[in-house]
């Protein structure tokens, strides 16, 4: 059976139904939601670096309603580009009716500088989401207000450092209870430092192999409101890289999380967590750093999980066409084999350059699945290219067990179409349980993807409250036990609904549910809560040591 028949046969098993199955996906147009966004991408005849970047997009709930919010950076004055009307990053309030309503001004995110990415999470543990957005030119902490405002407090903070950053990660590195901040720079850049790439008289967008590489940043958190600047006393900072996707994740089950850096055009780095405020770099050892043949590859999107369910954390990476992308399985003793030619990733994402991207269970049959979307860099690319095009699909891939499983236009119509797309996040956004996605297109509209429910499965939302990140969530169904680590960050530029959606198959009950919560720095584990007979299909929320509600 070909992997058209896979994909059909397995739609047909999740409807029940014969004849053409509904789509997994459906685009939700600005019509319906009332997200009237463009990214304006700074496009000059010049083709300065950062206007390829973005943007970024985040699925949080800024307002404490229980309902997800959406928030897409822009970009903005810089030294190569002063917009003729005022450009800013927009935040979308959920109406609750599956509309949006434009709150930027009134919440004070309008943004400044050339905005990219964006990063949601408590750093104050007040109990509201702060946003963090990462600029060409200064970062930006907002701290929420708790009243539907944020004030700026970057300066306060100790945040303002001038570069060209991508991809930040909220993680307790120090296991003090207290989230820290890393924040992904990209190449030594100004407008000083463009470069000239041409063909036939016309500028392209540069390789970055052109530019030189730079240091990334790790602040640690006071718990005072203020960060210090941990970078080179950490280890992080002393390595060169060019970094866009980066995703903080446990890799050896020690209870302290590690992180993952994908670097394009030079080695990508994987920072082994030492336990006493340093990491350690093990990128070559542990054969996450370079290709098979000992090159470096051009990686942008990240994400860990378990995806072959050992317990062990994969990572995948989504490099630039013709150098295939990256699954990593986890071997157990700090080093990966990347299965992208057993599994079929390799030869789907060929000849494409990908982005955002995140392992998440649309189906609910308990293994984990894979969505990436795609787009050239370069918007002249078919001018010198009769292979490659700027627009490229969005691929969905169904976990198969052995092989994932590219489901191309049976996922939707969104995905028989091409997009210039960057930053990629998924949540759900009308609370049915039902995970949605949202991507943010680079010089273009975003795209909303609204989950069908074309699945007769059954699952559980678990929201943990609280600094959640390294907690291990184990759980039968059926009498199959399943788990799953809850990771920081991945994906490009973006942030993800924090809750947790758990695939229980044709179970209508949860047999059991544990959650071991991460450890104070002292301990070598932490509290485990354990919850027997859960009912299935509804959100429940839990804090350290107390009741699922």
């Amino acid at each position: 059976m070909g992997k058209f028949g896979v994909a059909l046969s397995l739609l047909l098993l999740l409807t029940g139904g014969e004849g053409t199955p509904p789509p997994l996906f459906e685009i939700v147009p600005p019509s319906k939601s009332n997200v009237n966004f463009v990214h304006n991408n700074a496009l000059s005849p010049r083709r300065y670096l950062p206007e390829s970047i973005g943007p970024g997009v985040a699925i949080f709930d800024y307002d404490n309603d229980g309902w997800m919010d959406i928030y897409f950076t822009n970009s903005g004055p810089c030294d190569f580009f002063q917009p003729k009307e005022p450009l800013r990053n927009a935040l979308y309030r959920n109406n609750r009716d599956g509309t949006y309503t434009d709150v930027t001004e009134k919440a004070g995110v309008v943004g400044r500088d050339f905005g990219i990415g964006v990063a949601a999470a408590d750093y104050n543990r007040d109990g509201w989401a702060d946003l963090f957005v990462t600029n060409y030119g200064t970062n930006i902490l907002y701290r929420n207000n708790k009243n539907g405002t944020f004030t700026d407090v970057t300066k306060e903070a100790g945040l303002g450092a001038p570069g060209l950053y991508t991809s930040s990660v909220w993680f307790d590195y120090d296991r003090d209870g207290a989230l820290d901040l890393f924040v992904g720079h990209f190449v030594k850049y100004s407008q000083s430092l463009e470069r000239k790439c041409e063909y036939n008289g016309v500028q392209h967008y540069c390789y970055p192999l052109s530019y030189d590489p730079f240091p990334s940043k790790l602040y640690r958190n006071n718990g005072d409101g203020a960060f210090t600047d941990v970078s080179e006393a950490s280890g992080v900072g002393k390595q060169m890289g060019k970094s866009f996707g980066a995703v903080a994740t446990d890799i050896n089950n020690d209870g302290w999380l590690d992180l993952f850096v994908a670097n394009d055009s030079v080695p990508n780095f994987l920072f082994l967590n030492q336990g006493d405020g340093s990491f350690k770099e093990i990128g070559f050892e542990a054969e996450v750093a370079f290709n098979p043949d000992g090159a470096a590859r051009s990686g942008m999107g990240v994400d860990a999980a378990d995806y072959d369910g050992d317990g062990l954390e994969d990572l995948f990476v989504a490099n630039f066409n013709r150098e295939r992308f990256s699954i990593y399985r986890n071997r157990g003793d700090n080093s990966f084999s990347d299965e992208a030619g057993q599994t079929g990733i390799g030869a789907a994402t060929q000849m494409f350059s990908g982005w955002g991207l995140r392992f998440f269970d649309f189906d609910f049959d308990g293994d984990l699945d894979l969505i990436v979307c795609n787009g050239h860099p370069d918007d002249l690319i078919e001018a010198v290219s009769t292979t490659l095009k700027h627009k490229e699909p969005i691929l969905l891939f169904e976990n198969r067990g052995q092989e994932f499983v590219n489901l191309g236009a049976a996922a939707g119509e969104a995905f028989a179409h091409d997009y210039p797309a960057r930053g990629l996040a998924v949540g759900d956004l009308n609370n049915d349980g039902y995970p949605d996605v949202v991507i943010g297109n680079n010089g273009a509209a975003p795209l909303l993807l609204h989950h069908t429910r074309a699945t007769s499965h059954h699952w559980v939302g678990l929201s943990l409250i609280g600094q959640a990140a390294g907690a291990r969530i184990t759980w039968s169904a059926g009498g199959v036990k399943r788990s799953r680590l809850k990771t920081a960050g991945g994906s490009y530029l973006s942030s993800h609904d924090p809750r947790e959606l758990l695939g229980l198959g044709a179970a209508k009950t949860v047999d059991w549910i544990e959650v071991r919560w991460p450890a104070p720095s002292k301990e070598r584990s932490g509290r485990v809560d354990r919850f027997e007979k859960v009912a299935a299909d509804r959100y429940y929320s839990l804090k350290e040591g107390g009741k699922l509600q």
